[in-house]
């Protein structure tokens, strides 16, 4: 990061805004050990490594009866001695000639090698299986011991974000906790004195706030321990000090509004004397106004990231999803995964200046041929919030492209979730 304060002159493309942001991120090494079952969306501190085999053992597939393949291409009729049940295995080896009955799960006994589902299963008068070579393939339907994940290998890497199907692995291993990074600690207010907070008398010339809560859902849902400091009136001497007293004690400070060039947006001020800043111009609608930079402090964390974000509630949450999400996901210790853009067909006429990159808000489905396409909601006012409610993607349309014609492709990234 640049040593000095820099003038939101620079009308930088989204790419190079993203990659400075990153290139200044260092991530947290503290750690917790904590419980399985409160591990949804925590990052691992640590590799797992397993230390037994999944499965333990080999199991059949499905329903049907395990046999021997070798020993079936040479008895067509084989007896059947007995049975195995997930938790009941089959106790000793087969014989040759022998088949069992066997559930799915159960263990599969010494000797046998192939599962014949049950309903392909001949049975005679007399209880034999009546088994053609024409009907198995040896080693069908067997699933073998360690085939998932092998005894001393790593089952999950430090950095992996915990979702459902990674709490599920753990569990199958029998990891009872993990290690995993501390959660972010982020502060968020908005500044301005038009602000109300939801459920205050409104007066003339006011507006509710909307931006506090949208962006406490967002971090909320990337894995953060929020901290709402409210609405902070355009007063330079209250916003220092709310500034000064969040940085004691949190990772990241996010503020909405005044960081534009108004007369009245003191945050941008304030935060040229509190801290290594930068304030960028960005090349892109909605979202144009932006800042980034470091507030020092002498206690835990010795520095605390700062973002200043777009005032307008869309501009708010395109720049929270392109700029801070990616940032937050370096501090906490993981990867940076930037959504995928898919290839679409736009289904009417989109209108779009060159020189700026713009992401429209865009409802997207497949049509009748399986291919996605995606529409506008209509009017794309930075400032008008429905729209995020009625889309289901951004349209992601590049500096150098125009406006957009029925049928032309364009791309789009998903909300994942987060918006």
């Amino acid at each position: 990061m640049p040593s000095a304060n820099q003038s939101a002159t620079d009308n930088l493309p989204v790419s190079d805004v993203q990659k400075q942001i990153q290139d200044a991120i260092t991530p947290i090494t503290d750690s917790e050990k904590i419980d399985l079952s409160g591990a949804l969306n925590r990052i691992l501190a640590a590799d797992v490594v397993a230390t037994i085999d999944v499965p333990a053992f080999d199991n059949a597939a499905m329903d049907g009866y395990a046999f021997s393949g070798t020993d079936a291409q040479q008895h067509q009729l084989l007896k059947i001695v007995g049975r195995s049940y997930a938790g009941h295995p089959f106790s000793g080896p087969l014989q040759a000639g022998q088949a069992i009955r066997i559930t799915t799960g159960a263990p599969v006994p010494l000797n046998a090698d192939t599962i014949l589902p049950h309903e392909l299963a001949v049975l005679t008068d007399d209880n034999l299986l009546d088994v053609r070579p024409v009907n198995f393939r040896t080693g069908q339907n067997r699933r073998r011991r360690g085939e998932d994940i092998a005894k001393g290998s790593v089952g999950l890497h430090k950095g992996t974000r915990l979702s459902p199907a990674e709490l599920g692995l753990l569990a199958s291993l029998g990891v009872p906790e993990v290690q995993v990074q501390r959660r972010l600690r982020v502060a968020i207010f908005s500044t301005g004195d038009e602000l109300r907070t939801p459920g205050q008398a409104m007066n003339e010339g006011g507006v509710f706030d909307s931006n506090r809560i949208s962006l406490g859902a967002m971090l909320t849902l990337s894995g953060a321990e929020v901290i709402d400091l409210g609405v902070l009136i355009d007063d330079p001497a209250e916003i220092e000090s709310a500034l000064r007293k969040a940085a004691q004690d949190v990772d990241v400070i996010i503020t909405s509004g005044g960081v534009s060039a108004g007369d009245a947006d003191y945050t941008k001020q304030v935060m040229q004397r509190l801290g290594q800043m930068n304030f960028w111009s960005v090349n892109m609608r909605p979202g144009r106004p932006l800042a980034f930079g470091q507030i020092r402090t002498t206690v835990r964390p010795a520095t605390t990231y700062i973002f200043g974000l777009p005032g307008n509630p869309v501009a708010m949450m395109v720049s929270f999803y392109f700029f801070v999400r990616p940032a937050l996901q370096l501090l906490s210790g993981t990867q940076v995964k930037m959504p995928p853009q898919i290839p679409a067909i736009a289904t009417e006429a989109m209108p779009k200046k060159i020189g700026r990159t713009e992401f429209q808000r865009g409802i997207c489905k497949l049509n009748a041929e399986g291919q996605m396409t995606v529409s506008s909601t209509g009017m794309q006012g930075s400032g008008m919030l429905s729209s995020m409610t009625q889309a289901n993607c951004l349209i992601v349309l590049p500096s150098g492209q125009g406006a957009v014609s029925a049928g032309d492709r364009v791309h789009l990234v998903l909300f994942d979730g987060l918006i």
